[in-house]
């Protein structure tokens, strides 16, 4: 691994990760309605996604990942549920006088375990790192420290593009519940879950 192969992988997966997806719509989603620790931890679950893939693709896994390709389609649907059945419970939370938006800010594990999830199911994550990532980079020739510097570029990338979209969709939240329109930010963010949902059932790895 040389330096430039670094700096090539850095940018590209800085690159990649800033392109609105479904994985950037649902973070913006779940900082928008429950806050910004709850994003963050939202965003902590889809970094694990990605070194999920950065080590299959690394390690050779890319042939298992190919025979497990129902379980995939397993993932991608359950992804699909999951953000369809947190779209109806931002809905909810819009309601006068309503606590689950409050329930919901307070369960970062459920955060994390959506990131997560929707990174899995994430097409445009499986094809980065199973498809791209091999132009980029000799995988044959990465070492056990090689892969060390990979997560942490990997972390450090995906951190420095998520925090921002972040911190920007949990300022919004702020100004939106002080103001007489308080009900827009979990109705808005129901819509645009509802959305990721949608596109997750539609697509295909």
């Amino acid at each position: 691994m040389t330096q430039a192969g670094y700096i090539a992988y850095a940018l590209a997966l800085g690159l990649a990760a800033a392109i609105p997806g479904p994985s950037v719509v649902a973070l913006l989603a779940r900082a928008l309605t429950s806050g910004f620790w709850a994003g963050m931890a939202f965003a902590a679950g889809l970094i694990l996604g990605d070194l999920t893939y950065l080590a299959a693709a690394v390690f050779g896994l890319t042939r298992i990942a190919e025979a497990l390709g129902d379980v995939f389609v397993l993932v991608r649907i359950c992804a699909g549920l999951y953000l369809g059945s947190l779209a109806i419970q931002l809905w909810r939370a819009s309601a006068p006088g309503s606590r689950a938006e409050d329930r919901m800010s307070d369960r970062p594990l459920g955060s994390f375990v959506a990131g997560l999830t929707v990174t899995l199911a994430n097409p445009k994550t499986i094809v980065f790192y199973l498809a791209v990532l091999p132009t980029l980079l000799d995988l044959g020739a990465v070492t056990q420290g090689a892969f060390a510097v990979l997560v942490v570029i990997t972390a450090l990338v995906l951190v420095a593009v998520m925090t921002p979209y972040v911190a920007l969709a949990s300022r919004a939240r702020s100004a939106f519940r002080s103001s007489a329109f308080h009900r827009r930010p979990s109705r808005s963010a129901a819509a645009i879950m509802a959305g990721a949902a949608l596109w997750t059932f539609a697509r295909r790895a």
